[in-house]
């Protein structure tokens, strides 16, 4: 099945056809560095990282972009309120967003530009554009004319009378159009600045991406990404710069869906915006993630610490689903295996690869992709059950290669319930480790002079804070529930 993607522009699905056969250029719009970053943030962050896994695991080549927008109004009046150079202020925040994403299992873009680093570039696009006829200077200002491109409005279905004036940028009477778009700003005093034709300044938000995307991907590449926000004016505008331009620009339009915090819209001006930082102090980023997924990337999320709780045990079943298999060990020391029922596991394990493969080949379909894991899970827990680790073997590496596919290494179930633990520690909702091997230690001196009874209130003792014991040959263990 060839992947479908909704592209914005045509408001359909289509067939993803790469321009270079074996290739795929994706641009997506990066933060304005002057905050960590936010879920709204990481939900962009991982469903883009889904194509473009997605796309590598279907053999493409990926050249992968994600700029920083790194001056801007609000960076430079963050910095005046901390008292702090603006560049220092950006790059400190650069790193946190990284460290964030890392940690939430998102691939490290090929390239992330920094808008800084493209001065000169823009500064020769907003040259080539008013040559062409579509911009004009004011005052050391440059602004895009809207009402000379008839293509404007072509992204977004806004005729330019419709479009709601300026953007980042206070109304300036000064425009031929309300809704003309600065392409270079005039240096306010003590505001950094670069030196142009048009007087000393620095550059308007929208022509960065058109500038780095057409220097790293070429004037056409395959995909443009960024939330659905960012359609009008960003996007609109950033193509109609590089129509100005006699560029294509992007193919293929993606655009994911908003997040919505216990039911409401998330917005800094309402005061609910929550911190990727904040949230992992709660939660495992592997279950913010898997949250993230259980989702469509193109419609609404709605975040609660009840949903991502619910998601966190979901997962759970997933890693305990490997670990148990990886317990039985190998086909070679079990028993209870056949032939027949080995190559019925294979069977299966290939269908649902399949079906995992069709699900995210539409749309890049997160949840359905998901059924086909846990279906994987459910089969693999049934032959663990009956001893069967011959037939386990191609369920395990089914779900595991799955999950990688995804983003998840279900093979560290060690590691990631080490972190569980020791987040759930950290927060004081389970006993410390010592207080668990005390009663350990207690129980075993009561089974040893078989006192069952006590052996038996030291474990449920245990249960009732939420450590469950697994008495083995060797000895004791234990786990957090």
């Amino acid at each position: 099945m060839t992947l479908k993607l909704y592209n914005t522009l045509t408001r359909s699905l289509c067939d993803f056809r790469p321009l270079k056969d074996g290739e795929a250029g994706v641009y997506v719009c990066g933060p304005t560095v002057y905050d960590d970053a936010h879920i709204g943030h990481a939900r962009a962050a991982v469903a883009f990282d889904i194509l473009v896994r997605h796309l590598a695991a279907s053999g493409h080549d990926v050249k992968y972009v994600r700029n920083f927008t790194d001056v801007d109004d609000k960076i430079i009046a963050r910095a005046r309120e901390k008292g702090v150079h603006w560049k220092d202020l950006a790059e400190g925040y650069i790193a946190s967003f990284n460290e964030d994403m890392d940690a939430l299992g998102c691939l490290r873009p090929t390239f992330a530009p920094r808008a800084t680093e493209y001065i000169s570039q823009m500064q020769e696009d907003i040259q080539g554009i008013m040559d062409a006829g579509h911009a004009y200077a004011l005052d050391g200002d440059v602004y895009f004319d809207v009402d000379s491109l008839p293509s404007y409005g072509t992204l977004s279905r806004r005729e330019p009378q419709d479009t709601a004036p300026g953007a980042r940028v206070a109304v300036d009477g000064r425009k031929r159009n309300p809704a003309d778009f600065a392409l270079w700003k005039a240096a306010a005093d003590g505001d950094p600045s670069w030196p142009s034709p048009w007087g000393p300044g620095r550059p308007g938000w929208h022509i960065e991406c058109s500038a780095m995307s057409a220097r790293l991907l070429g004037p056409a590449f395959d995909i443009h990404g960024g939330g659905q926000d960012l359609v009008f004016p960003h996007h609109e505008n950033e193509m109609a710069q590089s129509a100005a331009l006699g560029r294509t620009m992007a193919v293929v339009w993606l655009h994911n869906g908003f997040v919505n915090v216990n039911s409401e819209k998330m917005s800094k001006s309402l005061g609910n915006a929550l911190g990727v930082k904040e949230i992992l102090r709660r939660f495992p980023p592997e279950a913010v993630r898997f949250f993230l997924l259980s989702s469509h990337y193109r419609g609404p999320v709605d975040f609660s610490d009840e949903a991502v709780g619910e998601a966190l045990r979901a997962l759970e079943r997933l890693y305990r689903a490997v670990e148990a298999a990886d317990a039985l060990g190998t086909p070679s020391g079990a028993g209870g295996s056949s032939g027949q029922s080995a190559g019925e596991a294979l069977a299966e394990a290939e269908a649902l690869r399949s079906r995992f493969r069709e699900a995210l080949n539409d749309d890049l379909n997160t949840s359905l992709a998901l059924g086909a894991l846990f279906e994987a899970a459910r089969l693999l827990n049934r032959r663990v059950a009956e001893l069967d680790a011959a037939a386990a073997a191609p369920l395990r590496e089914a779900a595991v290669s799955m999950g990688a596919w995804l983003g998840m290494d279900l093979a560290d179930h060690a590691g990631f319930f080490g972190r569980l633990a020791a987040l759930k520690e950290s927060k004081g909702s389970l006993p410390a480790r010592e207080l668990i091997e005390e009663r350990i230690g207690l129980r075993n001196e009561a089974r040893a002079r078989k006192d069952w009874t006590e052996a038996d209130r030291i474990r449920k003792e245990l249960t009732d804070m939420g450590v469950i014991l697994e008495d083995k040959s060797g000895g004791t263990s234990w786990r957090y529930a």
